[in-house]
């Protein structure tokens, strides 16, 4: 796929879903989006996910996972406002606390990358199937995603508001602030 470009299909055959679904503009995070018509064009709404595009990148990201201690492998792969895929996979370390999630690598080279608001994500497992994010990476993907972004699940795509109901955001410290 050629940079910029939008993906085009539905979810991949034998996912849970197979209905297409739209992809929303980004809505913050969007430094280096450009003006429609740019190569950092927007993902324009009504855009289908190509959802076996994101699971082959996700799991050529597992793949590369350094996990010499639990040898769980994660990958995941995420599509961006403005069309960009933007990737990360588990870096496990000797001091436990500080291994980083897959989520975490992706979130990285979204904002290395320019920014802009994640639409879709896919998380792997070793077994190249959906997997479900931890706590701590569901609210990494509401951050950067926000509750529209939608996330292939276990059990078929669903939005980060479902995933996350309730969700603390960056609207709770606005309020804090007063």
């Amino acid at each position: 796929m050629s940079e910029g470009a939008v993906p085009e299909a539905t979810a991949p055959a034998g996912s849970p879903t197979t209905q297409p679904y739209a992809a929303q503009p980004a809505g913050r995070h969007t430094a280096g989006v450009g003006p429609a018509g740019s190569d950092d064009a927007p993902v324009a709404a009504g855009a289908h996910v190509d959802w076996e595009s994101l699971r082959v990148r996700a799991v050529e990201l597992m793949e590369r996972a350094y996990a010499p201690y639990s040898h769980f492998r994660v990958g995941v792969a995420g599509l961006v406002g403005d069309g960009r895929v933007v990737a990360g996979c588990n870096v496990e370390n000797a001091a436990y606390g500080v291994t980083l999630c897959a989520e975490c690598g992706m979130v990285s080279e979204l904002h290395a990358t320019g920014g802009g608001l994640l639409t879709a994500v896919y998380c792997v497992g070793g077994d190249g199937q959906a997997l479900m994010p931890c706590g701590r990476c569901r609210q990494l993907l509401w951050e950067n995603g926000g509750p529209d972004c939608l996330l292939m699940t276990p059990e078929g795509v669903l939005p980060m508001s479902a995933v996350l109901p309730q969700a603390f955001g960056p609207d709770n410290l606005r309020r804090a602030e007063g």
